[in-house]
């Protein structure tokens, strides 16, 4: 499993808080609206299969998570907002934890 994928020339860390800029189409009008989360999981093996998902906290409380293809004709960018220094291919455990904890352990100091 990959920790780290390439988005047209910038990297993808797994940790990382993305904003995902996303074409909606809804009837015969079009939108974009950005999604804002941490990177919890890059699959796919080729470029073209390549997925990654991310997990944001929406404003009730409620875990929200999106699988979004990066070789989808809607997606209209992505910039990275926060580097990570996680280590882990898979960041699953992130479902289990509070806001505050997630920060916590995903953007600390190691010394």
């Amino acid at each position: 499993m990959a920790n780290v994928t390439k988005y047209k020339d910038m990297n993808l860390h797994i940790g990382d808080t993305l904003s995902v800029t996303y074409k909606l189409i809804e009837g015969d009008k079009t939108r974009q609206q950005i999604f804002k989360g941490i990177l919890l999981k890059i699959a796919g093996k080729e470029k073209v299969t390549r997925n990654i998902t991310v997990r944001k906290i929406s404003k009730i409380g409620l875990g929200v998570e999106r699988i979004i293809p990066l070789e989808s004709p809607n997606l209209v960018g992505i910039k990275v907002e926060k580097v990570s220094n996680s280590k882990k291919a898979k960041l699953y455990f992130l479902r289990n934890l509070t806001e505050a904890e997630v920060r916590r352990k995903l953007y600390s100091e190691k010394k």
